[in-house]
């Protein structure tokens, strides 16, 4: 798991079947956990601008309760308060 910042949305038309109704969030890791942007499946409501924890690879897809969709990352948490982020 890796704690990152929301930085903007993805809006994607054409999909797989088990992903329509969910939402794309950009997700930028913070320094701590590595370096790369990554798209992750939100479905706890996370905002632009708000620390999330992205969980990933199999552990995304049964945190979000889409076992059979090809989710690789998805956001499992909204964080309220932490020491030490940045």
């Amino acid at each position: 798991m890796l704690i990152g910042k929301v930085i903007g949305s993805v809006v994607s038309t054409r999909k797989n079947e088990n992903l329509v109704g969910n939402k794309f969030m950009i997700v930028e890791p913070l320094k701590s956990f590595q370096e790369n942007r990554i798209v992750a499946i939100d479905n706890v409501g996370a905002g632009i601008g708000e620390y999330v924890l992205v969980a990933q690879g199999s552990a995304a897809r049964i945190g979000c309760g889409a076992e059979n969709s090809p989710i690789d990352s998805a956001i499992v948490g909204i964080i309220d308060d932490a020491t030490g982020l940045e």
